[in-house]
């Protein structure tokens, strides 16, 4: 990397925090400026605008999120290993995998209805996540493990959906009561489908 896109990076990471917490409407760009010790003018020399970089920090947010939960699944050998893996990933809202909570529903929830471009990168870290829930049920039909007769796409939306609006409401609520009967019932309904 070059200095300038060390830089970059730089802002961007100091950047994420505050995106994802505050929001892109909430966030100043004193806060940023305050955040990485940068003047203005060095901030602007490197995005032409608040919108760029909050672009750039959606990103950086939803590639991380998918990182990690890439990094949580592969430990595990089973597609059964892998579906609980992601369940036990996002099982902790109180202590989420990037500081503010899940991406895709603080960025997506403020977007809808205000910024297209945001809406359609969070869009595509959904398709994301269904496609992975989608290959990983794939895999395990595949090599066994899991019924033939199991509808891989239908369940990936239903866990995505259910886990998501889970996180959400322990996030709301502030416990995680209702999250974990709803990884309760996902793991059920998973075991149901083990050969």
């Amino acid at each position: 990397m070059t200095k300038a896109e060390r830089t970059r990076q730089f802002i961007i990471e100091q950047a994420a925090p505050l995106f994802n917490t505050k929001g892109v409407a909430g966030t100043a760009m004193s806060d940023i400026m305050e955040a990485t010790k940068m003047a203005k003018g060095g901030l602007y020399g490197h995005f032409e605008s608040k919108e760029a970089l909050a672009h750039a920090v959606v990103d950086y947010c939803l590639n991380t999120l998918g990182d990690k939960i890439t990094a949580a699944v592969s430990k595990h050998k089973t597609a059964k290993g892998k579906l609980f893996a992601y369940l036990d990933f996002l099982s902790s809202p109180e202590n989420p995998p990037l500081k503010g909570g899940c991406p895709m529903i603080n960025f997506g929830t403020e977007a809808d209805d205000t910024n297209s471009i945001i809406n359609q990168k969070v869009k595509k870290g959904m398709e994301w996540s269904v496609n992975r829930i989608t290959n990983i049920i794939t895999e395990g039909v595949g090599n066994g493990e899991f019924h033939a007769s199991w509808n891989a796409k239908e369940f990936a939306i239903k866990l995505f959906t259910m886990i998501e609006g889970a996180v959400l409401i322990a996030r709301v609520m502030g416990n995680n009561d209702h999250l974990h009967t709803i990884i309760k019932m996902l793991k059920t309904e998973i075991e149901a489908q083990v050969i």
